[in-house]
């Protein structure tokens, strides 16, 4: 049985965390789909379409992988590209509840969509993208936690800002 998966988010930016789970569900799926969501109301620091090269570059090597922009319910969007699997990263406890709410909500909407959930690799288990950020803002070190390519945009976006 082959089967689809969309891993949504907003990705601002991209993390080693969220690159080890498109890895760890390239696995797992016959084909995932990464897709940003179109939210204004979270003040991006990175348009989606820079959002969306960032994760291209960073999954080029992954054959099965593609990335895609939404609006609207990702259900609805899951069931527009075939995929029966959503996939979720659960770093901690405290995401535990929210994630468990936003499952069971896509369930009812959706019966059909299951919802799969990873841990990222211990090593990335305590990066948010939105602490990223704010470390990063403030002068703090962040190689290691974001692809190359990510870093090299964090930099000129942080001193050109």
């Amino acid at each position: 049985m082959s089967v689809k998966a969309l891993y949504p988010g907003t990705f601002d930016p991209p993390t080693n965390g969220h690159i080890d789970l498109i890895q760890r569900g390239a696995k797992l799926f016959e084909h995932l789909t990464v897709a940003i969501l179109k939210n204004p109301v979270k003040n991006p620091l990175f348009t989606v379409e820079e959002r969306a090269e960032m994760l291209r570059e960073s999954t080029a090597a992954l054959g099965n992988v593609s990335v895609a922009i939404f609006d609207g319910l990702m259900v609805d969007f899951a069931r527009q590209l075939g995929a029966t699997a959503v996939l979720r990263g659960i770093r901690a406890i405290s995401d535990y509840e929210h994630e468990f709410q936003m499952a069971l909500m896509n369930r009812r909407l959706a019966p059909e969509i299951e919802t799969v959930f990873l841990q990222p690799a211990g090593r990335y288990s305590f990066v948010s993208s939105r602490m990223l950020k704010e470390v990063f803002s403030f002068g703090g070190e962040v190689a290691g936690l974001v692809p190359p390519n990510v870093l090299k945009r964090l930099r000129s976006r942080i001193s050109a800002g």
